[in-house]
């Protein structure tokens, strides 16, 4: 009797365990053929980020060694210049004396924040001969002003905005004033600020002249002409603006604490176009740059005595 009961658990045991394995491969079919599709939606989905923050501020993008660079034909021909690691648009402006948004223009740039290492850009304008432009000075032409927008605003490279208060009348003048002198193009130079010169022009390290003073002071115009740039884009020289006076001409006003201006804006000399600050500096100061055809030359040659 015991045997028969012993032979009837191991055949019910038998018939159990058949029933669980047939019910689990039941249920794994049912949760593989009902389960939601998966959507990958990873780094190939996603849009490309674009290279720079702002208009003009190019990232300069290596070289793609297995085609041609752009304007690579016009390599070393006058006129023209070979981008750098490290450039951007709104640099190359200022050392070759245009406004970037020239650049763009005469290069046919699609994207303005794209720039390759060893593309080579057009930097004088298209008719004009380079070999004379960079020996012949060039007379400036009567420009009109124009009221400042009081509720205008500075654009900056960070993604935080500089505002732009209600403007200073026109009137205002900087301490000393200049006639013309032989060989600057008709212009009349003031100082852009009334504090101390605290350190001297040099090319090889400043490039223009540090003028000390405290928050908030007025940053004028040195000279007639149309702002070209204002921004933070530009390494090592915080809020910045950058007027061009002619086609010989650029001014740049550095490390301002407010930009009272906007791109393509024009302006008197003498018109107050900032605040003094300390952006991108160690103090309280304005660096200050004359640059002729782009290159940097000492502004005590030009401005007045004081």
């Amino acid at each position: 009797m015991m045997k028969m009961n012993k032979n009837r658990m191991v055949i019910k045991w038998k018939r159990l365990s058949a029933w669980l394995v047939a019910a689990a491969v039941v249920a794994g079919c049912s949760t593989t053929s009902n389960r939601a599709p998966v959507e990958d939606r990873g780094a190939a989905g996603r849009a490309p980020v674009a290279a720079g923050t702002m208009p003009g501020v190019a990232a300069a993008a290596p070289a793609d060694a297995s085609r041609p660079l752009p304007g690579a034909e016009n390599s070393g021909k006058p006129g023209y210049y070979t981008v750098k690691p490290g450039d951007t648009l709104i640099r190359i402006g200022l050392e070759n004396g245009q406004n970037w948004k020239d650049l763009v223009k005469w290069n046919g740039l699609d994207n303005p924040n794209i720039i390759e290492v060893g593309q080579v850009l057009r930097v004088v304008q298209p008719g004009l001969d380079a070999n004379a432009a960079s020996t012949k000075p060039i007379s400036t032409a009567r420009i009109e002003s124009r009221p400042l927008e009081a509720k205008g605003v500075a654009p900056a490279a960070s993604g935080s905005v500089v505002a732009a208060p209600a403007a200073a009348p026109a009137t205002a003048v900087a301490p000393a004033t200049a006639t013309a002198r032989e060989g600057d193009d008709d212009l009349v130079w003031s100082w852009p600020a009334a504090g101390p010169v605290l350190a001297p022009f040099d090319d090889g390290k400043s490039k223009g002249l540090s003028i000390g003073g405290k928050a908030g002071d007025p940053v004028y115009a040195a000279a007639d002409g149309r702002v070209v740039y204002a921004g933070s884009g530009l390494r090592g020289y915080g809020n910045l603006i950058i007027l061009k006076h002619n086609n010989t001409y650029l001014t740049a006003y550095a490390h301002n604490q407010t930009l009272l201006v906007k791109e393509d804006q024009t302006v008197k000399r003498g018109q107050k176009i900032a605040e003094m600050g300390s952006t991108d500096a160690d103090s309280v100061k304005l660096h200050f740059e004359i640059r002729k055809q782009g290159k940097p030359i000492d502004p005590a040659k030009l401005l007045p005595p004081r």
